[in-house]
């Protein structure tokens, strides 16, 4: 190999060996770019990680209160009429579906022993009146009243106007006293018992309506009106106070029959006015309690105690609790950005 060889062939190998150094610097310079961009970025996240302090005011505002309601209806009136004496059925004056009137006669037991005893008493007060004394005659005076209920008790009869629900009597059966034979139901209107919680019972009044919806009649509103508020309310198996109001309808279209089902509204009369506070401003402890922080027209921070519902989008209701509209509530609040929690 001549001399000029031999220098083109030193200088390949000096290029390669430099081209080799530069790409080596080149990684090395990336790697510390890297490494750089992540000491930065884990700075910057321990700083936006830090509690961020946002201030809310206690805002007002007015709506209708509306409270839901369920349940199913009854007859207004029922009668489950009930012999009070012991014998063999001799009527039946009445069957399923008929009409009555208060007083129409439904049944009668075999009374011919009630008669007897009513008629000697009878007999006795005419010999009392000729040569008893005042004081015997007075005794079986009582004795005549308490004969003519005897035998009263020995007929059913219908105590308001309304319809036959059923029959379970037949004449010849035997029947004691107390037995049940015969239901009588006032359907011209209807009437049913909804659960409002403690916290809606405020809003309640007696002659409020309230909409109704019947799975049978689907096509219809109906209207009822609240006809009775207990003075006495109850605790559920839940642990929350509710009080059973009576609703009436008073008109029931066709197509709706006791025990169907409905659901509907109770609208306040009147505009309600709540307090709202935001949901994150709130502080929980233990026992479920709850608090928010206020700032103060001198600048400190006063803890309060307060009770609330939350509504739904980030918003509760102030329920308890020493409270104003404007009043500056602070709180500390951490967001999530470019991956990073802070």
């Amino acid at each position: 190999m001549d001399d000029r060889s031999l220098i083109e062939e030193r200088n390949r190998k000096k290029r390669r060996k430099r081209r080799k150094t530069l790409i080596i610097v080149a990684v090395i310079v990336l790697i510390a770019a890297f490494l750089l961009y992540r000491v930065l970025s884990a700075e910057e996240t321990v700083e936006e990680a830090l509690p961020v302090m946002r201030e809310a005011r206690v805002t007002r505002n007015t709506y209708t209160q509306i409270i839901d309601v369920s349940g199913y209806v009854e007859p207004y009136d029922t009668q489950e009429t009930k012999f009070r004496s012991t014998g063999a059925v001799t009527g039946v004056f009445v069957k399923e579906g008929d009409k009555v009137k208060k007083g129409d006669i439904l049944a009668s037991i075999d009374n011919t022993q009630q008669l007897a005893s009513l008629q000697d008493i009878r007999d006795q007060i005419e010999e009392a009146e000729i040569a008893g004394s005042e004081r015997e005659l007075a005794l079986l005076r009582l004795r005549e009243t308490s004969a003519e209920n005897s035998l009263d008790y020995t007929n059913l009869y219908a105590a308001f106007d309304g319809e036959v629900a059923s029959v379970d009597v037949a004449e010849e059966d035997y029947f004691e006293a107390g037995d049940s034979v015969i239901t009588i139901v006032d359907r011209s209107k209807l009437k049913a018992t909804v659960e409002i919680d403690e916290i809606d019972m405020q809003y309640v009044r007696l002659g409020q309506e309230a909409d109704l919806v019947f799975e049978s009649r689907p096509d219809i509103t109906v209207k009822a009106v609240v006809s009775y508020i207990p003075m006495l309310g109850r605790y559920t198996s839940q642990g929350i106070g509710v009080a059973d109001v009576e609703l009436l309808i008073e008109n029931p279209p066709e197509g709706i029959m006791p025990g169907f089902t409905f659901e509907g509204t109770l609208a306040a009369e009147e505009e309600v006015e709540m307090l709202l506070i935001p949901q994150n401003a709130i502080t929980r402890g233990r026992g479920g309690s709850q608090s928010v922080d206020v700032k103060r027209e001198d600048g400190s921070i006063e803890t309060v105690s307060i009770r609330t519902e939350y509504l739904g989008e980030g918003l509760a209701e102030l329920l308890s609790g020493d409270l104003e509209e404007g009043d500056v509530l602070v709180y500390e609040t951490r967001s999530q950005l470019g991956g990073f929690v802070f």
